[in-house]
């Protein structure tokens, strides 16, 4: 709990359930805000107490639609004018995230416009987890604190007690992710190969790696139509692999994605509450994020190191 109460803590509507576990773990009241929609689709935001020379943190993921990044974006504006002190933007998922370079002539770059936004609103400081790439933390000209899903998934995995035990990272790119957790488990690693036929499809996949007689958990950032992990699963049991979990910091799964894990050789996949989930998988289980956020804005206002808390 914070001795400084100097601060304010407030959520836009996609949030309000993390926001309100980050204040009980504050031992803090959530701030009272009011969003006013119009029949257009269009809304306001107003912030129903004074804020004047406060430090206030705002919690909203950015997932789609957009309206959730507009909510932040009005919130933002709305605290500038209202003359906050700080205005601190704790993302837990930072969405459009994939756009965060040219692959290809003609195409935007979405990270880069949504930092942009973000600092023209007014933003101070960007709290948020697992960005699809390091990099985008130098997007912005404010502060950026990065922090880590492993926080909370290495300990459950931990408690699980898995032996003969390989960390696999389902692409190329996630390599460097997995590699961390298979050094800090101290176990193999397994990468599996894969080319795309277009965005979500993935055309083939090939392992690289020994995984026949192993408790196999994939490690990712974010799993999205799902399609990438079941056949990456799929292919890990069908070449001997004796249970296979995922791990991922993001719970998007969007479209087919739950029946894809219902029927994936998976036993389990294992998600942060980063995004709500809302339906309804045997195989999905969320833990939370809301200590690691309380315990990071607690750092922010009294000025301590938040790098100290990381695991890995």
């Amino acid at each position: 709990m914070s001795t400084n109460k100097n601060y304010m803590v407030f959520s836009g509507t996609a949030t309000t359930y993390l926001a309100e576990k980050i204040c009980q773990s504050l031992g803090c009241p959530l701030g009272e805000l009011q969003i006013t929609k119009f029949s257009d689709g269009e809304f306001a935001v107003s912030y129903e107490e004074s804020i004047r020379g406060r430090d206030i943190f705002l919690v909203q993921s950015t997932f789609p639609n957009s309206d959730n990044l507009m909510e932040l974006l009005l919130m933002i504006d709305a605290a500038k004018r209202a003359s906050a002190h700080t205005i601190n933007a704790v993302i837990p998922y930072f969405g459009w995230a994939r756009q965060d370079r040219k692959d290809k002539p003609r195409v935007s770059i979405g990270a880069k416009l949504v930092a942009d936004l973000l600092s023209a609103a007014g933003v101070n400081r960007v709290i948020t987890m697992d960005l699809h790439a390091d990099q985008i933390q130098g997007f912005f000209d404010v502060p950026v604190d990065h922090l880590y899903a492993s926080n909370v998934i290495l300990p459950y995995l931990q408690s699980l007690n898995l032996d003969n035990l390989v960390i696999a990272s389902p692409d190329v790119g996630g390599s460097k992710r997995a590699n961390t957790y298979a050094k800090y488990l101290g176990c193999p690693l397994v990468l599996c190969n894969k080319t795309r036929a277009r965005a979500n499809v993935v055309a083939s996949m090939q392992i690289i790696g020994e995984v026949e007689g192993k408790n196999v958990v994939i490690i990712d950032d974010m799993v999205d139509t799902a399609g990438t992990i079941t056949k990456a699963a799929d292919l890990m049991k069908a070449a001997g692999a004796k249970t296979v979990r995922a791990c991922a910091s993001h719970c998007v799964m969007s479209g087919p994605a739950s029946d894809r894990v219902q029927n994936s050789a998976l036993e389990e996949i294992v998600f942060t509450d980063s995004i709500p989930y809302t339906q309804r998988c045997a195989k999905v289980k969320q833990l939370s994020v809301a200590d690691l956020f309380a315990e990071t804005i607690r750092r922010v206002i009294n000025n301590e190191s938040i790098s100290s808390q990381y695991i890995v």
